[in-house]
């Protein structure tokens, strides 16, 4: 299988693990010479804090999810990396559930691989609280790879 565009999904947890979550969307996209997608998927919730955290102008009537996306800092220092290492990239913000909005986005986008991070949950906590890592890799139209942070490996 060709790899011609990789959807790197960060939310709001994974500020802590932007470095690995670089690290290893360059490994898998920079020998294809594919295009990384970094998508930022907020709830709506999310969206509003980060709206008013960044100061973006209230008497705008509409703010674009991918503006928004774009001056969010974890998107900022994976966008570093990319820049430094000659990656192709694009940028994405959503609003929504995080799993089925990331899934929408890796089937617009026509992934070939979606990369994603979380942290190591026990069966209790993946049934009371739910895993977006989980329904992407399993719902996801193309292979998942998952990056846990360091503190987990």
């Amino acid at each position: 299988m060709t790899l011609t565009t990789v959807l790197l999904a960060v939310g709001p947890g994974d500020a802590d693990r932007s470095d690995e979550l670089a690290e290893t969307v360059l490994e898998v996209a920079k020998p294809a010479d594919a295009t990384v997608t970094i998508a930022h998927v907020f709830t709506r919730d999310e969206y509003d804090e980060v709206i008013t955290r960044l100061e973006f102008s209230p008497e705008r009537d509409e703010i674009d999810p991918d503006e928004v996306a774009t001056r969010h800092s974890t998107v900022r220092d994976i966008r570093a990396v990319l820049d430094e290492h000659d990656v192709e990239y694009g940028i994405r913000g959503a609003v929504g559930d995080h799993g089925p909005t990331i899934v929408d986005l890796a089937t617009e986008t026509d992934a070939d691989r979606v990369v994603v991070g979380g942290r190591r949950r026990s069966p209790t906590g993946k049934a009371v609280f739910g895993s977006t890592a989980q329904e992407v890799l399993l719902s996801a139209p193309c292979p998942v790879t998952f990056v846990r942070s360091a503190d987990d490996a």
